[in-house]
């Protein structure tokens, strides 16, 4: 295989089934593009199951890792997995190591990667606030003067 993926038009698959797929041959999968929806992604199941196998042994491994208490390791580590992750404070790149562990461990056993492509790209964002200065001072900040009422949760307005 040469490449991750390839552009596909949704309807080239439409039109010419044997053809487009036989493409997987090459590829490790197929993005098709749509107009008027979110695109889709075409790939063999046994690519589907080796991509699965390995997120679930690298989710055992970073869990196996961060057991045997030596997170020095794993924060040391972590910048080349992850280069914007040198932004954060370091205080804050233990909670996120702490948070991926956990994360890992749970959307593997539920098959269901959503969770940690979530918590990765939430710590992305803390540590573009923490890569611009006017930014953090901005959002961190105390509030000047009284802000006023806080209505009761729930009270009709």
């Amino acid at each position: 295989m040469t490449s991750a993926y390839e552009d596909v038009p949704f309807s080239e698959l439409l039109h010419h089934p044997a053809a487009t797929t036989r493409r997987l041959d090459a590829v490790r999968a197929l993005r098709l593009r749509r107009r008027d929806a979110g695109d889709l992604a075409l790939m063999r199941v046994e690519q589907m199951e080796r991509d699965a196998s390995v997120v679930d042994f690298t989710s055992r491994l970073l869990t196996a890792l961060a057991r045997t208490e030596n997170i020095a390791a794993l924060r040391q580590a972590l910048p080349e997995a992850l280069p914007w992750s040198t932004f954060l404070p370091a205080e804050d790149v233990d909670t996120l190591l702490r948070e991926l562990v956990v994360t890992a461990r749970g959307a593997v056993a539920l098959d269901n990667l959503a969770p940690i492509a979530l918590l990765l790209t939430q710590w992305r964002h803390s540590a573009e606030v923490h890569a611009d200065p006017a930014l953090l001072a901005l959002l961190t900040r105390e509030p000047e003067g009284d802000l006023g009422p806080v209505p009761v949760p729930g009270a009709a307005e």
